[in-house]
């Protein structure tokens, strides 16, 4: 299925963009990451060095399901730290150091090249486009707007939205990862040509994460061990993922654009598109914006996809000003809390209509 944007005036984009340049020139900055990031990426990789090596070592149950755990939080920490600058270019301003740290994704189960397809390609251009924009596809599980169709449990997901999202990893590396490499097609868009190499480094990547992460933790710790922590491990990252990538998009007050009623054009300028699809949240928390990555500054992300997170808490209020000024709503909760709350709304709404 075909899209375009229809509104190819951009007045607005063009006034941010302008503002938000005339920062980093100001500044004598660039746009991509520095040491900051560098040093994220740094500690992150040796946490999971020693947290993969701890729970080989130590044998005591408690000991085992904590590791597990907090694996949990460092592989979802690298994805959005590590992985999701790299994959849009602004990790770096060297493209191999980009490309390099792009595959941390393969390292913990997933694989970059069908991310970037899936992500930078589909929902960065048509966020909340059902049967476009797969990011926000829970389907039949999850009812997250209306054109999808509706079953009886969706009564009760605003209930049960949480164990849905801890399987989202799982399913993720070991489902949809294969579907999209057999069919070649993310929901309803082709895929182009797949490069000999990426084939190689797909199944590479993907025999390497469970020989590492399953297969020696089975030998080492025992199987039930392993597959009880492997369990928590799979659990925790799924949810954490969904839960930061959900509260972004799928909470009160966003649209989601219906292709079957509307047409296959986006009819508002790009920029305005992203606003009217995404929010904010607790991005005066700053725990929260260095474990998500600056996720939590979505707005800022979707409209400039390739400045890196660091630079979001400083941008925000260029954009904020902008959208007041051309009287666009800027969406934003104070909290992570205020946000979830959102979200299990808008789920109760979708379950019940």
């Amino acid at each position: 299925m075909a899209f375009s944007l229809g509104n190819q005036a951009h007045p607005f984009f063009d006034t941010l963009n302008t503002r938000v340049e005339q920062y980093f020139t100001t500044k004598g900055i660039s746009r991509t990451g520095n040491w900051k990031i560098y040093t994220k990426a740094t500690l992150l990789l040796v946490s999971i060095a020693v947290v993969y090596t701890s729970l080989l070592l130590f044998q005591s149950w408690q000991a085992q399901l904590i590791l597990w755990a907090v694996l949990g939080m460092v592989f979802s920490a690298i994805g959005f730290n590590l992985m999701h600058d790299s994959a849009h270019g602004s990790f770096s301003s060297k493209s191999w150091v980009n490309q390099m740290m792009g595959y941390s994704l393969n390292v913990i189960g997933g694989n970059v090249f069908l991310w970037k397809l899936k992500h930078n390609q589909l929902h960065h251009v048509y966020t909340n486009v059902h049967g476009v924009d797969e990011d926000i596809d829970v389907e039949p599980f999850l009812r997250v707007n209306e054109q999808q169709k509706k079953y009886w449990f969706h009564k009760y997901q605003h209930i049960y939205w949480a164990l849905i999202y801890g399987t989202t990893y799982f399913l993720w590396v070991y489902i949809k990862d294969f579907n999209k490499y057999f069919t070649r097609k993310i929901g309803e868009t082709p895929i182009r040509k797949i490069p000999r190499n990426e084939h190689i480094i797909f199944w590479a990547s993907k025999i390497f994460y469970i020989v590492v992460f399953f297969i020696i933790p089975l030998l080492v710790v025992g199987w039930l061990k392993a597959l009880i922590g492997y369990g928590v491990m799979l659990f925790v990252t799924g949810w954490i993922i969904a839960i930061v990538f959900q509260l972004a998009h799928i909470v009160e007050g966003r649209s989601f654009h219906l292709p079957e009623t509307q047409g296959r054009t986006l009819k508002d300028e790009w920029a305005v598109h992203q606003l009217n699809t995404t929010a904010n949240f607790a991005t005066k928390n700053k725990l929260v914006s260095w474990l998500t990555g600056g996720l939590n500054f979505q707005v800022e992300h979707h409209l400039f996809p390739r400045i890196s997170h660091i630079h979001y808490p400083a941008i925000s209020g260029i954009v904020r000003d902008t959208c007041e000024e051309f009287g666009l709503e800027y969406q934003e909760y104070p909290n992570v809390l205020s946000a979830v709350r959102a979200h299990i709304s808008h789920l109760r709404i979708l379950g019940a209509a």
